[in-house]
């Protein structure tokens, strides 16, 4: 099984492959937005605490929190949840009967989304990030989103 190992605050992410059954039983029978210590994939991971965050199985369909199954079941659902599994449904009043895994990750998953949500000692899963880049990127955002506030900045870097 592959794990898909993200952390938000710095938007990187690892793709692992685990074939260890005793690393991969510390996640089965977990239900979606668990939180799992890490200290079964290895020493790198010792002291993370991560997420479940859910994935699609082997054939395609995704797990939905809520539904306390293993395998699929057949659920009425808006279009909004359609939308976000990448749907063409234009409107979300819209309802489908659609095929769902349940929330509880077994051996039938191909990938498992998993998300940092407490460092541990190392440090990986870190980009580098150019000191003005993110910076200018917001700067050009709020000059295009609204006028006065780049003509505030302008103002203030007179003063100084």
């Amino acid at each position: 099984m592959k794990m898909n190992i993200s952390f938000a605050v710095t938007s990187c992410q690892k793709l692992i492959e685990v074939n260890n059954e005793h690393k991969l039983r510390t996640f089965f029978e977990k239900h979606m937005a668990t939180e799992v210590a890490a200290d079964a994939l290895g020493e790198e991971w010792k002291s993370h605490v991560i997420q479940v965050s859910g994935r699609n199985d082997k054939q395609g369909f995704p797990m939905k929190q809520g539904v306390l199954t293993h395998g699929r079941v057949h659920l009425r659902l808006r279009g909004a949840f359609l939308l976000d599994q990448g749907g063409l449904q234009k409107e979300s009043s819209n309802q489908c009967i659609c095929t769902v895994r349940g929330g509880t990750v077994d051996a039938n998953l191909s990938v498992l989304n998993l998300v940092i949500v407490r460092k541990g000692r190392k440090t990986f899963l870190v980009s580098l990030i150019l000191p003005g880049l993110i910076t200018w990127g917001l700067k050009e955002l709020a000059e295009s989103a609204n006028p006065l506030i780049s003509l505030k900045m302008m103002m203030s870097a007179n003063t100084l």
